[in-house]
């Protein structure tokens, strides 16, 4: 399996900025890292801000040159992810990658301030806003750069175990069920990826979907021993899935593939797993369920004002 540092072998990225969700550590701390390593100016997104910076710092004891940035995102307060698209626009000429990296996994039932479900509000609808608010960044730099833009949205293969009830997609009405709404998710990662790609149509920006592969970092922090039995029993079908994890070098190398592999501009909308173009779960690939999605997500931040 090959790691960051393999995949950014050659590449040079100076000129070009990302904005990686989640860079204080795991996956998206390593994303930020290579993609700094590289030559990119990396802007640091994260609901703590002082571990935020404390990674800026990590990551330019590593690489002096790295070009850094570091701003506050709290991608359950929709408020918070419009002052961040708002400040990018004005502190910054540009955005070539946006890494939608950030993400949580089985908590109990959580609601967030404006009652919305927190799975839900991290995985996908603070994403989504943050996506369709940078998109007119997105379109402008890669207009101007001839180098067409990305988003990248990190999904999981655990989007395959349950489809999204858009009936009910925060469990009011139903039983909270953590492994469901995690899955679901995930799936809606995938579903907002198909639609952007059939909105964006000829325009220079590609969407991509992730699986980075199972990788043990602080996403599991709220996991107790029946929910790994859980995981298993999902996992049943692929043996060997949770024996053998990935590292974090591993495990980011496909986030980094998607945002530099030229090749893609050739797949866009598609699903990747282990550097390699993928395929998804049918139910999170379904055009009608992904435009549904789109709406549903287009109200509820349109009405969270």
């Amino acid at each position: 399996m090959r790691t960051t540092d393999e995949v950014l072998d050659g590449v040079d990225l100076t000129g070009r900025t990302a904005l990686v969700t989640g860079a204080t550590s795991g996956l998206g701390g390593e994303t930020a890292r290579a993609l700094a390593a590289a030559g990119a100016t990396v802007v640091l997104a994260a609901r703590d801000f002082e571990a935020a910076v404390s990674r800026a710092c990590r990551i330019r004891s590593l690489h002096p040159k790295a070009d850094l940035d570091v701003v506050r995102l709290d991608l359950t307060d929709l408020d918070s992810v419009r002052t961040v698209a708002g400040l990018l626009a004005v502190r910054r000429s540009g955005l070539d990658l946006l890494i939608n990296n950030a993400g949580v996994m089985y908590p109990p039932l959580t609601r967030t301030a404006r009652g919305l479900e927190l799975q839900f509000a991290t995985n996908h609808l603070g994403h989504f806003l943050l996506t369709t608010e940078l998109l007119p960044l997105l379109t402008a730099t890669a207009t101007r750069t001839g180098i067409p833009a990305r988003v990248i949205t990190l999904s999981s293969d655990a989007h395959r175990a349950y489809p999204v009830d858009l009936a009910d997609p925060q469990f009011v009405h139903r039983p909270y069920d953590k492994f469901i709404a995690y899955a679901q998710s995930k799936a809606m990662n995938v579903l907002m990826t198909v639609e952007l790609q059939r909105l964006l149509g000829d325009a220079p920006v590609g969407a991509y979907a992730v699986h980075p592969g199972i990788c043990v970092t602080g996403l599991a922090r709220f996991m107790s021993r029946d929910d790994f039995a859980r995981m298993r029993q999902l996992t049943v079908r692929i043996p060997g899935r949770l024996a053998n994890p990935k590292s974090l070098e591993q495990a980011a190398a496909t986030s980094v593939w998607a945002a530099t592999a030229t090749e893609l501009d050739r797949h866009r909308g598609a699903y990747l797993a282990d550097c390699a173009v993928g395929r998804a779960g049918s139910h999170a690939v379904d055009p009608d369920t992904a435009y549904e999605l789109w709406e549903l997500s287009a109200r509820l931040t349109a009405a969270h004002r």
